[in-house]
């Protein structure tokens, strides 16, 4: 008999300051997102997807992304049937969807500190993390925080409702919405829903306005801030016309803008939910059961090993790690399995970091060198504590499960086979998450380590939904509860719970966390007064959501005169804005990096360049490095290149006051 699901099982959408396109979020990891038109209608050409190639509107506004959750029907074998308006078996399909903003009345980030499965004593409570707003205490106050439009419903085809202040349901009293800030754009709306013609649900999220009250100094942001980040459960009620009824759940994530859509992170969201999903919640009982993984098992060369060879590859478009892309791919056949391979597959594996018993904390996160040859651990990429001195983490290392599997590669216990499907998981619902960040966790871009908790989910890849609607319309969200504690009466999430401890505003971290400077001979320590303890080594945070070197793709005269810098010049990629309140002010003039190559051989031969960046929104200017009385040109190479943001009298204002600059960046 046939299972019925929501594919994908967590939906990711992202914010855009177009206020009328968007387009459907891509469902393959590295996929192009997918052309819709204004109703959300995917589009063809003689039956082949038409795929996203530009970002931004006529405008230059970012396009929002939908995410599109459709209704499968799943096999005893896992293969899939879709299931719409259109069978005529169906007679209704309806949607409801609760977003919610926990973040302002949530705890302070604080790297790892307050995440439980490090232990009970690292709980918020106890290693003394305040809360976000502490001098508000009043618990309805509190709650008021929380940005919570309360649910939308819709069924049938092409329905349109939004999530906004204005259309909050009139018996929903505990709906509500932050006043207006004093500074940057006031949040009123989280997005809207939409039903297309065969009542699949779009979910889009909201413009990417962040307001607030206070100067931010902090990657975590500041007191008195709001943005329009969100998340929250989706369910869908299917009837069919013998009366059967069915109630399915989903969720919905709305990060901020993947600036470089087709490029993938080393380690996913998806591969960190896989992890747990194999450890905790029994889905490949011959991986992995009672707490070990069997040592016999046969990994697949497609989805357990190629991802991770070929990952760190692409990173040479959004980041200088020549230590990273000369390994990837491998220089040598990685699907030969003979004992003739063998050692160049276990050197191979030796220069990857041991993620340890915890996966956190121990291992190999502090090891930058491997000891035997002297080159860099993979992945080069900052741990989820490479920041604070308490609970550090340095370096990046792969999930448990990864490690493990590329370790079966190393021995030759592999497989060229087509992967089977996995039990009760669809391809969309790996894809969606697939092309989010899964690592480092500091606190991440869509979601953080709270995801590894085991008691956020009803089972593989899906977020289990902590109450009804009807308990919503009674009590309202929940301001504190922590739904990462291990306790059988608390389980799951609330709208805004995966969210919840992520930067706010999301623009703070995304304009400081890009490269790193890691402490790498102190187990102790990564900073020492407030500055990074020498001696350090460059690592990069994100590349792929938040790109740090470039290759600018301007190729006329009139935009390279607007860009003020040639074709392909490696360059960093938020030049020009040059602060926090700049970055809130102006992220959506930032461009995205884009596979320019077409034809046949477009994915076999890439080439990776940045586009449809909002040049006129800049000043390139010139500054001199040695005597004036040496300069010639602008050109002359005693000058240096720089940025500055355009004067424009419309944008928000924000306090221009932030961290100081540490040798030419903000390092965290």
């Amino acid at each position: 008999m046939d299972q019925f699901v929501i594919g994908p099982s967590i939906g990711i959408a992202r914010v855009g300051n177009s206020p009328d396109a968007f387009y459907l979020a891509p469902e393959t990891i590295g996929g192009r997102p997918i052309a819709c038109d204004a109703q959300g209608q995917q589009l063809f050409d003689h039956g082949q997807p038409i795929y996203v190639d530009q970002y931004k509107d006529p405008e230059g506004r970012i396009k929002r992304q939908a995410a599109r959750f459709c209704v499968f029907a799943v096999a005893a074998d896992g293969s899939t049937r879709e299931v719409t308006l259109d069978d005529p078996q169906v007679a209704s399909l309806q949607w409801t969807v609760h977003l919610a903003n926990k973040k302002a009345a949530w705890y302070n980030f604080q790297e790892l500190q307050g995440n439980l499965l490090l232990g009970p004593d690292n709980s918020y409570e106890k290693v003394g993390v305040p809360l976000r707003n502490a001098s508000v205490t009043n618990e309805q106050q509190r709650q008021q925080l929380i940005i919570d439009p309360g649910p939308r419903t819709l069924d049938g085809r092409g329905g349109v409702t939004e999530f906004s202040k204005d259309s909050i349901p009139p018996d929903y009293r505990y709906g509500s919405f932050p006043p207006a800030p004093s500074q940057g754009l006031p949040v009123n709306t989280l997005g809207e829903m939409r039903t297309d013609q065969q009542g699949r649900l779009l979910v889009l999220g909201g413009y990417g306005h962040a307001g607030g009250n206070q100067p931010i100094t902090s990657f975590a942001g500041a007191d008195g801030w709001h943005d329009d980040i969100s998340d929250g459960p989706v369910s869908c009620t299917l009837t069919f016309k013998n009366g059967q009824v069915l109630n399915l759940t989903a969720w919905c994530i709305v990060g901020s803008p993947k600036f470089a859509p087709e490029l993938e992170n080393i380690v996913t969201l998806d591969d960190l939910i896989f992890d747990v999903s194999v450890r905790d919640l029994g889905l490949l009982p011959t991986l992995y059961q009672n707490g070990r993984y069997n040592p016999d098992y046969v990994a697949n060369y497609r989805r357990d090993i190629e991802p991770i060879l070929k990952r760190p590859g692409g990173y040479r478009w959004v980041a200088s790690v020549p230590a990273l892309s000369s390994f990837s791919p491998p220089p040598f056949d990685a699907t030969d399995a003979s004992p003739q391979a063998a050692e160049y597959r276990q050197a191979y594996f030796r220069l990857f970091r041991d993620p340890g018993e915890n996966g956190f904390t121990d291992g190999q996160q502090g090891q930058l060198f491997d000891s035997d040859s002297g080159i860099p651990l993979m992945p080069l990429n900052s741990g989820s504590n490479s920041v604070s001195n308490a609970v550090l983490a340095k370096f990046l290392t792969l999930t448990r499960t990864q490690y493990f599997l590329l370790g079966q590669w190393a021995a030759g216990k592999f497989t060229l086979d087509p992967p089977a499907p996995l039990p009760s998981v669809t391809a969309l619902d790996r894809a969606s998450v697939g092309n989010c960040v899964g690592g480092p966790l500091c606190p991440g871009i869509e979601v953080t380590w709270s995801l590894y908790s085991p008691e956020l989910y009803e089972s593989p890849f899906r977020i289990r939904h902590r109450h009804d609607e009807a308990y919503y319309f009674h009590y309202g969200l929940d301001p504190q509860e922590n739904e990462t504690a291990p306790n059988p009466s608390v389980q799951g999430c609330e709208p805004g719970d995966l969210t919840k401890r992520m930067a706010i505003p999301w623009q703070a971290d995304f304009f400081q966390c890009t490269v790193q400077y890691v402490n790498f001979t102190d187990p102790e320590v990564n900073k020492q007064d407030g500055v990074p303890k020498a001696p350090t080594y460059y690592a990069y945070w994100w590349p792929p959501q938040s790109p740090w070197n470039v290759l600018p793709g301007d190729l006329t005269e009139q935009s390279q005169n607007q860009s003020g810098i040639p074709s392909a010049l490696q360059s960093i990629y938020s030049r020009g804005i040059n602060s926090f309140s700049e970055m809130i002010q102006a992220w959506h003039y930032l461009g995205f990096i884009t596979n320019q190559a077409t034809g046949p051989y477009r994915d076999l031969f890439p080439y990776f360049v940045e586009t449809e960046r909002n040049n006129e929104r800049f000043v390139a200017a010139s500054v001199a490095v040695a005597g004036a009385g040496n300069a010639v040109t602008g050109a002359d190479a005693n000058f240096f290149n720089t940025w500055y943001l355009a004067p424009d009298p419309q944008r928000p204002q924000v306090d221009t006051r932030r961290a100081v600059p540490l040798r030419g960046h903000l390092v965290r």
